[in-house]
């Protein structure tokens, strides 16, 4: 056990120590920050209005038809489809006689293709003109409409999870996010982490160190060193990553006015309904509402079970990783081995797209319990809450089924290693490296 420590604590302290880690960690998190931020920009500033003229035979849809941030509906005089162009229109619509017993086909053309969302927004607003002019017809004056239609938008839809005989307050697109977010780095990291093993152990066998090692230390014991190493190794990054996002929080906030602070505080005692919440400032509003949305989420269980998910999902493909770099000598050859590991964490993660949309379909469900799923899947379902979309039976089942496995893939990997790092001059295939898993010795 005393040299499985040693072997260890040489594989954490060498990549910890190094500087591409110390920048990996700090760089990442603002990286992520840059990339959200300006993916947001670039979509908010690419969005174009769409000009779109409107060649009306009903006559009412000029009163009727309203534009909006992505669609400006005008109605020129003298233009058709041979000149909407050269007038400096986008598109025209074209809408024939509305006839309220058949259905109505409207035709908008254009020399560019039009986006699903601008065609969408297009088809919406047309449907709701024809709406509007029904009741018009129907005796609802035009104020009487502009007022019903704005006073129908002061509704907000509060999502409530029971639990218990209470029901506490849970946001969807905030789970959507935490889901994401989680099953997407755990699938990175066993990925990163995964390939840095193998080719740990593929240059030490190149360069015949492992042969020196294992003359002192047992090939499991040095396979096991390396693995718990290494997950040590990305267990600190994320930790780090965890302290400095507290620590950017905590200062975010030293920037705040104490005014706006306490005005907050404020909103935060009455529960957001205090009664002066109206005249608080646009800014404290937004932080209010940001801390609330933070609040919904139980970080104590998704952390807990993100750490447990990384940990476990890492010590079950790493040790498959370990074995495929134990039985190779070149990257050419290892690229054949590592397919059958990359190719469920690949599906994982297409699954788990699935499964933050729908969290309780019965994929979602059991791609989340099985084992070689589990790391990514169950996290993009932990994010709705527990035991609301996750019964602690199938949190309970999923984590024994994850020990179970990477509990049997060290033992198959171990012996395969065994084999395999002493190995030279041979091309490996996977139906070899099952007959050592499988041998008797």
């Amino acid at each position: 056990m005393s040299k499985t420590l040693i072997i260890i604590k040489r594989e954490y302290l060498t990549r910890v120590s190094n500087k591409t880690f110390l920048l990996t960690t700090i760089l990442t998190p603002l990286l992520f920050v840059v990339l959200i931020a300006g993916t947001t920009y670039l979509s908010i500033k690419g969005k174009e209005t769409l000009s779109v003229a409107v060649a009306d035979s009903n006559g009412f849809f000029k009163n009727n038809l309203k534009s909006g941030k992505s669609v400006k509906f005008d109605f020129p005089d003298g233009v058709d489809t041979t000149n909407y162009l050269a007038k400096g229109y986008s598109a025209i619509l074209l809408i024939p006689k509305v006839d309220s017993n058949s259905k109505t086909n409207y035709i908008i053309r254009s020399k560019k293709g039009i986006g699903i969302a601008a065609k969408s927004s297009i088809e919406d607003r047309v449907n709701s003109a024809i709406e509007d002019h029904m009741l018009q017809m129907a005796g609802v004056k035009r104020d009487a409409l502009d007022s019903i239609h704005n006073e129908a938008q002061q509704g907000q839809l509060i999502s409530l999870q029971e639990k218990g005989d209470s029901a506490t307050e849970s946001n969807q697109g905030l789970a959507y996010g935490i889901g994401y977010a989680s099953g997407f780095l755990i699938y990175i990291t066993m990925f990163i982490y995964g390939i840095m093993l193998m080719r740990g152990v593929m240059e030490e066998k190149t360069n015949r160190i492992a042969e020196v090692v294992i003359s002192s230390v047992k090939p499991f014991q040095l396979m096991l060193g390396k693995i718990i190493g290494i997950g040590a190794v990305g267990l600190t990054q994320f930790l780090l990553w965890v302290v400095l996002i507290i620590v950017l929080y905590n200062g975010a906030q030293m920037f705040i006015s104490p005014e706006t602070m306490q005005q907050v505080q404020a909103m935060q005692q009455g529960g957001g309904m205090s009664a002066n919440s109206a005249q608080a400032s646009e800014a404290a509003q937004k932080i209010y509402q940001f801390k609330h949305l933070m609040n919904t989420a139980n970080w104590f269980t998704i952390i807990g079970c993100f750490i447990f998910y990384f940990i476990g999902g890492y010590l079950f493909y790493a040790s498959l990783f370990a074995a495929a770099g134990s039985a190779v000598e070149d990257v050419q050859n290892s690229q054949s081995l590592t397919m059958p590991i990359t190719m469920p964490i690949i599906f994982s993660f297409i699954i788990m797209t699935t499964a933050i949309n729908n969290p309780d379909s019965s994929v979602a469900v059991w791609a989340s319990i099985i084992p070689f799923s589990s790391p990514i899947v169950m996290m993009a379902r932990v994010a709705y809450g527990v035991p609301g979309t996750v019964p602690y039976w199938q949190l309970i089942l999923s984590m024994a089924s994850l020990v179970i496995g990477f509990l049997f893939t060290t033992w198959v990997a171990g012996k395969i290693y065994r084999t395999g790092i002493l190995m030279y001059g041979k091309k490996t295939t996977w139906k070899e490296m099952i007959k050592w898993a499988f041998a008797k010795y």
